[in-house]
């Protein structure tokens, strides 16, 4: 009789819970182990682009995810006095990269990963570590406080402060403060209307974006010493944001000071040298943390675990297939960080004039930052979208 191959997930958040669902899809018995006491995400929102939506089409989701897509019409570049420096629309980048982008909660998303997982797989407060890689003639163990867990398959999905990428890794220097600091928030404000945008500013920037729901996304960055945190998070967005162009006075005068999020963005600024070491893969922010500027962190995780479910009988093809990429990817992160947050005014006024000549000569130009990104691919043909399939052939 055949042995039904075990596969261990440590940590419970989207990039986990994806390689979960995939895993069990490709007939692997999984567990999740998540130490916090529910899967409560961390975060207000995120934006699946079309690489990750297709990746999602894997393991059934994909249509589902785009069926709540909110943001049909332009959007676009905004300067804090409100003046358009590009607009993009959401058709024309559809057209480009093969779908839409979807905005949704993250709590959601976590639903519908679970919900993909059979009874029991997921076990909460349940604080796991690695005991051992494994490999090829030992399986990869994790201790767990009710014992320990022998497994084919360990998969490192633990975030950025990964205990599992420090035992493969334990001379790799890890995280690193990305200089700015941000804050989301996820609200209804009655009778606002916008255009989906983000705004530029000096060492800062917003974003608002509209949600399937009826609600409303918005989210800060600003250049800031790491460890910074003000007594009322909602009046330090006042004294940043609250002079710049509607609808940012109107967000921040429907929120309370507990709707405010605040997190400092770290990043892992050196590759690791492989996603794997034996038994062991890596997987999202434990693997390659990248600042949330391109909007890949999580859609990197997503494309991470299919991917890794296609390879889970070989690692070195899991890495091969995504460390270069994701390598690049939070690269250009990293870049994208340095240009919209600026502080240098004479800088300032170059890139806004660059962004705004860049938009008059087509929004084809402005929408090429993502070539190489939307458009990917998974390894496999989808199994579930129908409107996939039929692009394909």
């Amino acid at each position: 009789m055949t042995r039904t191959r075990r596969a261990v997930v440590i940590g419970g958040g989207i990039g986990g819970l994806t390689a979960a669902a995939a895993l069990h899809r490709r007939g692997l018995r999984v567990t999740v182990l998540e130490r916090a006491p529910s899967l409560q995400p961390v975060g207000a929102a995120i934006s699946l682009s079309p690489n990750a939506l297709r990746a999602l089409d894997v393991i059934g989701l994909g249509e589902e995810i785009r069926d709540l897509a909110a943001w049909q019409g332009d959007g676009g570049l905004r300067t804090p006095g409100g003046r358009w420096l590009s607009r993009s629309d959401a058709e024309a980048a559809a057209a480009r990269f093969g779908g839409p982008l979807v905005l949704l909660q993250r709590a959601t998303l976590i639903d519908l990963l679970a919900a993909r997982l059979p009874p029991g797989a997921v076990r909460t407060a349940a604080d796991a570590t690695l005991a051992d890689p494994g490999g090829s003639d030992r399986p990869a163990r994790v201790r767990t406080p009710d014992g320990e867990l022998e497994a084919d398959l360990v998969v490192g999905a633990d975030g950025i402060r990964s205990g599992v990428r420090g035992t493969l890794f334990p001379r790799h220097p890890g995280p690193v403060y990305s200089g700015f600091t941000t804050w989301r928030v996820v609200i209804p404000v009655p009778g606002v209307e916008f255009a989906s945008h983000e705004t530029w500013g000096r060492g800062r920037i917003w974003g608002t974006h509209p949600l399937g729901d009826g609600r409303v996304y918005a989210y800060a960055a600003a250049v800031a010493p790491a460890g910074g945190h003000a007594a009322d998070e909602r009046a330090e967005l006042l004294r940043r944001y609250g002079d710049w162009h509607e609808p940012i006075p109107a967000v921040l005068a429907a929120a309370r000071p507990e709707d405010v999020l605040r997190h400092d963005v770290h990043h892992i600024a050196e590759p690791l040298p492989a996603c794997h070491q034996g038994r062991v893969a890596l997987l999202g922010d434990a693997a390659h943390a990248m600042p949330p500027t391109l909007g890949q962190g999580g859609n990197q995780s997503v494309e991470d675990a299919i991917v890794l479910a296609h390879h889970h009988d070989d690692l070195a093809a899991y890495t091969a297939a995504r460390l270069p990429r994701t390598t690049a990817v939070a690269r250009r992160a990293v870049q994208v960080a340095r240009l919209n947050l600026m502080t240098n005014r004479a800088g300032i006024a170059v890139r806004d004039t660059a962004m705004a000549a860049l938009s008059k000569a087509g929004p084809a130009l402005f929408l090429r930052g993502f070539d190489g990104i939307a458009d990917w691919r998974p390894p496999q043909r989808p199994y579930a979208s129908q409107q996939t399939q039929v692009g394909e052939r």
